[in-house]
């Protein structure tokens, strides 16, 4: 039986590639598409060719990214049956490894350094020597710590993950996976102004700083918060970010009632997002607001325009982003349809900066009204506007698994008592489906795949983890959001998401 199931697998990875191998085919147009090779950079700031831009965008056809899902689902399947399990386990509990190695490669702008060396890429020597150089004027690492040597080994482990490329040895360059990290910024500009890193950029590069800096530092500490008795002997981050001995006493320690691993982790008693405001988190802040553009890569490109339909609305209709950061999904809305206004509500300190952080790029749209911001409390009554019209739609992207259900249900009756009959509530959040067949599975019940899609859909279940950790929260399945909406008075009416995606856009009226 057991080869049985290897073959089925095998079967649905050659499946699989005939069908994007189809569909290239389809698509081709004066010459035959072919699906970029692994070892060639893509930059998304950088000229490319025609058909290097077509094969690109086929990234986020639906039929495409479907069947390469099932190409990802079936070998995480065939690895985890063939594997040793002790090479799997190692692979599992060390990845904190590749992921600290990740953010390296990210704070150090080793994508930048290596787009500008080309194909022929750096020996590690001269890596070494461009890190120094970027770094800003009286922030130089150690140089008996940042050594050749030890970057080298870092380099490695990323190579040896398909996260770089060695050459030859000793000698590094960006393949497609670590280019999709790259800021398109110059080195120049990191070195005179790191903290405009993220400006005007995809995000991509600052949800890793994100993720692999205070997410890593959180989910380290999900079991002494599960279990208080596994805490003796824990360090906590100070106010840096950096790991210290643990304050207080053993039973304070044991006795204290954190809300999520982040307050554990940070010993804070504040909310993630109060924490983030603080002054000395500024940064952070802003690496934040820019990380939310990153997530739009969950989606297939502007998944948003697909997830609701726009187009119906009348002139002038109004969309609340609500709790919407610096933006990023509900300008994409404001720039491709024009008779829709967009008002961007969040808590001040991030409407402070939400403008500024665009540059100068969306000035006019801003300037012109069709797009404005506005201070508002999620948990506060929803303040009218003075032409007295209830919102069309107001939206909430990525902002319920930011809250345990009572806070959710709150924020939601909040809405429903703005709401006039006519408002739709359209919510960007995963919907994750069962590890088993059910009624929201995303393959055939004969399928050899697991019902979700496995590993190939993996980010899903990882957020979901870390929302636990950052707020104590979490990502739902169909049903938990079915019942937490009828809840609050609204009742779900359409569900959009993109075959074989855990991603959604879920429409609901009130009730």
């Amino acid at each position: 039986m057991s080869f049985t199931i290897l073959r089925a697998l095998h079967a649905s990875i050659g499946n699989a590639i005939d069908d994007l191998e189809r569909i290239y085919a389809e698509r081709s147009q004066s010459e035959p598409l072919e699906l970029p090779r692994l070892d060639d950079p893509y930059y998304t700031t950088g000229h490319h060719s025609e058909q290097e831009e077509l094969s690109h965008r086929l990234n986020d056809d639906p039929a495409v990214s479907l069947a390469s899902k099932k190409i990802v689902a079936a070998c995480g399947q065939l690895s985890a049956s063939v594997n040793k399990p002790w090479y799997g386990l190692m692979e599992v509990i060390q990845a904190g490894q590749l992921s600290q190695a990740i953010r390296f490669l990210e704070a150090a702008h080793i994508p930048e350094i290596l787009r500008k060396a080309g194909p022929q890429g750096l020996n590690i020597d001269d890596i070494h020597r461009s890190v120094i150089e970027s770094r800003a004027s009286g922030k130089l690492p150690d140089p008996t710590i940042f050594t050749p040597s030890r970057l080298g080994h870092v380099l490695r482990l990323l190579a040896t993950s398909h996260w770089l490329r060695e050459v030859s040895p000793d000698v590094f360059a960006n393949n497609r996976r670590s280019s999709y990290i790259d800021s398109g910024k110059t080195v120049e500009q990191l070195r005179s102004r790191p903290d405009k890193k993220y400006l005007e950029t995809d995000g991509v590069a600052a949800f890793v700083g994100l993720t692999c800096d205070e997410a890593f530092k959180f989910m380290a500490y999900m079991t002494e918060w599960f279990l208080p008795d596994t805490r003796t002997g824990s360090l906590i981050v100070d106010a840096k970010g950096g790991f210290d001995s643990s304050q207080g006493s053993k039973n304070n320690l044991l006795a204290t009632r954190y809300t999520s691993p982040f307050n554990l982790a940070f010993n804070t008693n504040l909310g993630f997002f109060p924490w983030l405001e603080l002054p000395e988190n500024r940064s952070r802040l802003e690496r934040f607001g820019h990380a939310m553009t990153g997530t739009r890569q969950w989606e297939t490109k502007e998944g948003i325009l697909y997830g609701f339909p726009w187009a119906d609305l009348s002139p002038d209709s109004v969309l609340v982003d609500v709790g919407g950061g610096i933006g990023s999904t509900s300008l994409t809305v404001a720039q491709t349809h024009p008779h829709i206004k967009v008002v961007v509500e969040d808590r001040p300190q991030v409407i402070g900066i939400a403008p500024a952080s665009w540059g100068p790029k969306y000035a006019p749209l801003f300037d012109s009204g069709r797009m404005k911001f506005r201070i508002r409390d999620l948990f506060e009554e929803w303040v009218p506007f003075a032409s007295g019209k209830a919102p069309d739609v107001f939206l909430l992207r990525l902002v319920l698994h930011d809250w345990q259900d009572k806070d959710s249900r709150n924020i939601l009756r909040r809405l429903r008592s703005a709401a006039s009959p006519g408002t739709k509530l359209l919510i960007g959040d995963m919907l994750l489906p069962y590890a088993c067949d059910s009624e929201d599975a995303l393959v055939r019940e004969d399928s050899p795949l697991l019902a979700n899609l496995g590993i190939a859909n993996i980010h899903g279940y990882l957020i979901d983890v870390m929302m636990m950790g950052m707020f104590g929260a979490k990502e739902r399945t169909v049903g938990e959001m079915s019942a937490l909406l009828l809840s609050a008075g609204w009742k779900i009416v359409d569900i959009r998401r993109s075959p074989g995606s855990v991603w959604a856009y879920t429409t609901a009226v009130p009730v």
